[in-house]
């Protein structure tokens, strides 16, 4: 039977660490203010948005939000980042995803100055991280690192493999686990005999994007499997991309869904917004 991860409490450890952080630097006379923009009223966006004010209150981190309306031209979205970008007030610029058809995702990370940018999405940060300077790295990848070592499970020298070749999780994940010496393989929607491939693996993340895709066939006995996905099922409960109950009997560590990697991702944010700060 798995150990499970629990993300909720190492989110909050990370949350008291950087609390105490905030502090020090408000009593420097440095306050961090984290500016939040949102297009349009879509409701899951709304939900993310509210819980990243809730933990930047908590945290004592200043949250500024712009609701704009959803048919916002994204010369006027652009004209507004740029404004930020020069506001020595504001340290974190984030803006909440996924955007309008109309608007051009990639243009307007571009626009967000790389040292402002908490999520990590910029070309800047990521080219950092492919190289191993120091910068934003995105926040789900890195909770999950903090989630193997919170838990003691050791990366260097291990066989992990990422199913998921996303610009926001899989591809900064691969990089993430390099640079903690784990030998790391990315599986995707082409991956021949996947398997085979993912059934070597010592450490798991699965961030494929698809519901209970990875059963206990896909898991190597004694696995470290890390669930990224997120999806709400017909009769209204939320499960991930791993298939729980076959995987709990044959992984050695699991993250539950929710509960695992989610809360981490804030907490990550949070830890960012510190870094740009400092």
């Amino acid at each position: 039977m798995a150990q499970l991860i629990d993300g909720k409490k190492i989110a909050a450890q990370i949350k008291e660490e950087v609390k105490c952080k905030v502090e020090l630097l408000n009593r420097q006379g440095r306050e961090i203010c984290l500016a939040v923009i949102q297009v349009g009223e879509d409701p899951a966006s709304s939900v993310y948005v509210r819980n990243k004010q809730r933990v930047c209150e908590y945290v004592g981190i200043k949250s500024m939000l712009r609701k704009l309306p959803e048919d916002t031209e994204e010369e006027d979205l652009l004209a507004l980042i740029k404004k930020m970008n020069q506001d020595r007030e504001i340290q974190g610029i984030l803006v909440q995803l996924p955007l309008p058809e109309h608007i051009d995702e990639k243009r307007v990370i571009r626009t967000i100055c790389p040292d402002k940018d908490v999520d990590g999405f910029h070309p800047e940060n990521a080219g950092r991280l492919c190289i191993g300077e120091k910068g934003f790295h995105p926040c789900t990848p890195a909770g999950v690192i903090k989630l193997l070592k919170y838990s003691e499970i050791e990366i260097e020298g291990k066989e992990c493999v990422v199913v998921g070749r996303s610009n926001i999780v899989g591809k900064p994940m691969a990089l993430l686990l390099l640079r903690e010496n784990g030998t790391v393989t990315v599986a995707h929607s082409h991956t021949r005999h996947l398997k085979e491939i993912t059934k070597r693996a010592d450490i798991l993340i699965a961030a494929v994007g698809r519901p209970l895709f990875i059963t206990a066939d896909y898991v190597k006995e004694g696995a470290a499997v890390i669930d990224v996905g997120i999806h709400r099922r017909e009769d209204g409960h939320l499960c991930g991309d791993v298939d729980f109950e076959s995987v709990k009997e044959k992984a050695a560590y699991l993250t539950p869904v929710p509960g695992g990697v989610g809360p981490m991702t804030i907490a990550m944010l949070m830890q960012n917004c510190v870094l740009a700060a400092e």
